[in-house]
């Protein structure tokens, strides 16, 4: 039973290194009838290239990919892709970015071990440095305001009648639905 050499490719829809990766993969051995693609940001992860290559990968068949963030969006999905198919499916990784991050058969234990501890660490590092632009960004955010720096969409001015609709509708003559009706508005947007 012959091995298979498979790489999977992953860009984001408007991302310009779709070519590299490609090239990345031909140099690696990889053949074009075995490269698996997909294409849409990190954000939306039915990827239905990779689902197809995760069902084709067997036993001691070879996954080549350009760099570990092509497995997954954080820490705790990259872990679970790695163990997945390197236990699970039993297959190799090649990380061309990282060569530590190779498991292909004929690497001792060293290898085998290091690799998990290259990767444990890189994910470790990829998901501080995300925890860490989130809080930039919520600090940022927060000075903002301080500042009185206004965020979300301007209030909506409120129609004439609000105030003598608002009244008949606290006294219980008419319903929230008929209320927002007769001002022209959302139901949602009258309860609010």
């Amino acid at each position: 039973m012959s091995h298979e050499i498979y790489g999977y490719i992953r860009v984001s829809s408007k991302d310009q290194n779709e070519e590299r990766q490609r090239i990345a993969m031909h140099e690696a051995g990889v053949n074009d009838r075995n490269i698996f693609m997909d294409k849409q940001s990190g954000k939306n992860f039915d990827r239905p290239g990779y689902q197809r290559l995760l069902r084709k990968l067997k036993p001691d068949d070879t996954l080549i990919i350009k760099s570990i963030d092509r497995l997954g969006r954080n820490y705790e999905e990259i872990l679970e892709q790695w163990r997945f198919i390197t236990k699970e499916k039993r297959a190799a990784i090649v990380v061309l970015d990282m060569p530590l991050l190779d498991t292909r058969q004929g690497r001792d234990l060293t290898g085998t071990l290091i690799a998990d501890i290259v990767l444990q660490l890189l994910s470790y590092v990829a998901q501080t440095e995300r925890e860490f632009i989130r809080q930039r960004q919520a600090e940022g955010i927060a000075a903002a305001k301080a500042n009185g720096v206004r965020f979300g969409r301007r209030p909506m001015e409120k129609p004439k009648e609000y105030e003598k609709v608002r009244k008949q509708w606290e006294c219980g003559k008419i319903s929230a639905r008929a209320a927002s009706k007769q001002l022209g508005i959302a139901h949602k947007t009258f309860i609010k």
